[in-house]
């Protein structure tokens, strides 16, 4: 396409001063024409496209010395803008003159991804005992910083870890900590990535009894019979630390009263009445002191008019409890402990 006439039945928008950004791009597209603006079309999105092709179908007609200006307009911009460097502070610093500020750290958060919003989400990955190894060694104000930018609950758990005198001294370093200079943070986070993270995610292992016992969780009674009782023979130990990091039904007798009131009041029924039928008699007690005497009267007559029922199903409906119970816990309704008040659950 020459430059001349770009005629259309809209606005007329006639002058270069008076054209707005998607009115100057559609002029521009325009005279690429289909061979040769293919490419740019192809880089925008469909809100972009939405908005330019608008501007297009309601531009008039732009007369010839106004297109010729745009276009070495455009073309001057670019030829004097010499060579570029693309950055992540300069693309900050240019959309900062575009965008609202919120926005522009949104999406720079999202283009940094693993190796900037996502730094702190590692870190929170790693074990407590691993990362406060680590740590212990740096700074009480470099460790101030990082403990503050993960979460607070395993925040807690490295402090726990650190040496008492250290980990007193990064309280109250946690304590003064006011805004951390840019240029600091980076510094920390290079030093993270390159010396922490890369080497904590790939030394980092999961106990594999707790995976174990997670999978055992999922057996029905029979099956989990059965695996533990070959693990006493061949391993009694790994046996044992699999029973003792197993949660089950009758670990719902560890509720407090208040957990048993949340878990019996979220819990299907007929689910309620089919795992008790199966229970012993000191669980049945259990529950039923969570509810009414008339509940707990009508909840005898549905176990009654079950019947017989197999293992299995019992062993399903008590299944379904347990995960109902860690769900509730999950969602901070009920506390899960297991033994002692030392011994909580996390899942």
């Amino acid at each position: 396409m020459n430059l001349g006439e770009i005629e259309g039945g809209g606005i007329g928008v006639s002058t270069l001063a008076e054209m707005t950004g998607p009115q100057r791009a559609a002029v521009i597209l325009l005279v690429l024409g289909e061979d040769h603006g293919r490419t740019i079309w192809q880089q925008f999105d469909d809100d972009e496209i939405r908005i330019i092709t608008r501007s297009m179908a309601e531009l008039g007609t732009v007369n010839a010395d106004e297109v010729e200006r745009l276009m070495l307009d455009f073309v001057g911009k670019l030829s004097s803008a010499g060579a570029v460097t693309g950055s992540f502070d300069r693309t900050i610093s240019l959309l900062e003159k575009i965008l609202p500020t919120e926005q522009v750290a949104l999406i720079m958060e999202e283009i940094r991804g693993p190796a900037g919003r996502n730094m702190w989400q590692k870190l929170g990955n790693i074990d407590a005992v691993v990362l406060a190894n680590f740590l212990k060694n740096e700074y009480p104000q470099t460790i101030a910083v990082i403990l503050s930018k993960i979460r607070p609950e395993h925040a807690a758990n490295v402090l726990r870890n650190l040496p008492g005198d250290l980990s007193i001294e990064v309280v109250g370093r946690m304590l003064r900590l006011e805004s951390v200079q840019k240029e600091a943070l980076d510094h920390i986070e290079n030093t993270l990535r390159t010396e922490f993270v890369s080497t904590l995610t790939q030394t980092r292992r999961r106990d594999p009894h707790e995976m174990m016992a997670e999978i055992f969780n999922g057996f029905d009674r029979q099956t989990e019979m059965r695996f533990l009782s070959a693990l006493d023979v061949s391993n009694q130990e790994a046996a044992e630390r699999i029973r003792a990091l197993m949660f089950t039904f009758e670990d719902l007798a560890k509720l407090d009263p208040a957990g048993l009131q949340t878990l019996v009041a979220q819990a299907d029924k007929a689910a309620l009445a089919r795992a008790l039928k199966g229970a012993s008699q000191p669980m049945r007690d259990f529950f039923f002191g969570a509810m009414s005497a008339r509940a707990a009267k009508n909840m005898q007559d549905d176990m009654e008019a079950l019947g017989p029922m197999r293992l299995k199903d019992v062993d399903e409906a008590q299944t379904q409890l347990v995960q109902l119970t860690k769900e509730l816990a999950d969602k901070g309704e009920i506390t899960l402990t297991k033994g002692g008040a030392e011994d909580e659950l996390v899942y």
